[in-house]
């Protein structure tokens, strides 16, 4: 007699990879058979799988077309099927799956275009943060730059890409009636994806601002933070993208505690 796990393995096998024999015996029998009744729930959970895609990924189902985008998704959903109990979890591995999918190679910027799909997906479903206490912004200035740490939004990604993704995805939003010619090699884009209340907005960044925020979202302190930023972009004004961070709330929190100067929040 197989254990509940082994019976748990065998329906999801037979639910997403379609394979349903291995659980006939241990469907017990009613108005419908075995492979009917597996039919029907493996065809709703496919479904609803390939319409959690459909919208987090609109824009590449519109450049794509719907029967490319649906029989792609189901063969993402066999490959890469959900683990997570929480649908809104489901497709981050979409954009890697599209770089290995032979009959995408065409368009070559589609992986990086549902990357910024799914970084515009998650900033929304991310956690609040509070900004910056302005009382803090003193002890800020006297810290160390050595070893004080800035710390970013929860709810803001970045992306960096060779392809002009952001004019892609903006050129495929909804409210764009036809489809705009893109041309592929016309420049990358460094981004950052940030929430302002309820509203996800995408920004295009400069690359000594991308340096420096890649470093910061990596763990490292101010100052070699700045020098990444120098070396990608002389004359980085630091003081400017400080302030400019601050306000908007990219920047909402920091860490001077190794050098003993301001204690975190929470701690005293």
């Amino acid at each position: 007699m197989p254990s509940l796990h082994e019976i748990q393995c065998r329906f999801a096998r037979a639910v997403l990879e379609q394979d349903p024999a291995a659980l006939f015996d241990h469907i017990v029998g009613g108005a419908m058979d075995a492979q009917r009744s597996l039919g029907i729930y493996a065809g709703n959970v496919r479904h609803n799988l390939c319409e959690a895609l459909r919208a987090v990924f609109p824009v590449i189902e519109r450049l794509v077309g719907e029967p490319f985008f649906d029989a792609t998704a189901g063969r993402y959903i066999r490959a890469c099927p959900s683990t997570s109990g929480d649908i809104q979890r489901f497709g981050k591995s979409f954009p890697d799956f599209l770089a290995q999918f032979g009959p995408a190679a065409g368009v070559r910027y589609l992986p990086d275009v549902a990357r910024l799909e799914w970084l515009t997906h998650e900033v929304f479903h991310a956690a609040d943060a509070e900004p910056l206490a302005l009382k803090r912004l003193g002890a800020l200035a006297e810290a160390d730059a050595a070893c004080l740490r800035l710390k970013l939004n929860p709810a803001c990604r970045l992306l960096a890409s060779p392809f002009p993704v952001l004019h892609i995805w903006q050129a495929n939003q909804p409210d764009h009636a036809d489809a705009i010619e893109i041309d592929a090699d016309s420049g990358g884009d460094w981004l950052l994806v940030r929430r302002s209340g309820f509203v996800v907005e995408v920004q295009s960044l400069n690359v000594g601002e991308y340096a420096m925020l890649d470093a910061l979202d990596g763990g490292a302190a101010l100052e070699p933070a700045y020098q990444r930023a120098l070396q990608a972009a002389p004359g980085f004004a630091l003081a400017d993208f400080i302030q400019r961070r601050i306000l908007d709330a990219t920047i909402i929190d920091f860490d001077a505690c190794a050098a003993g100067l301001i204690p975190a929040p929470g701690r005293s």
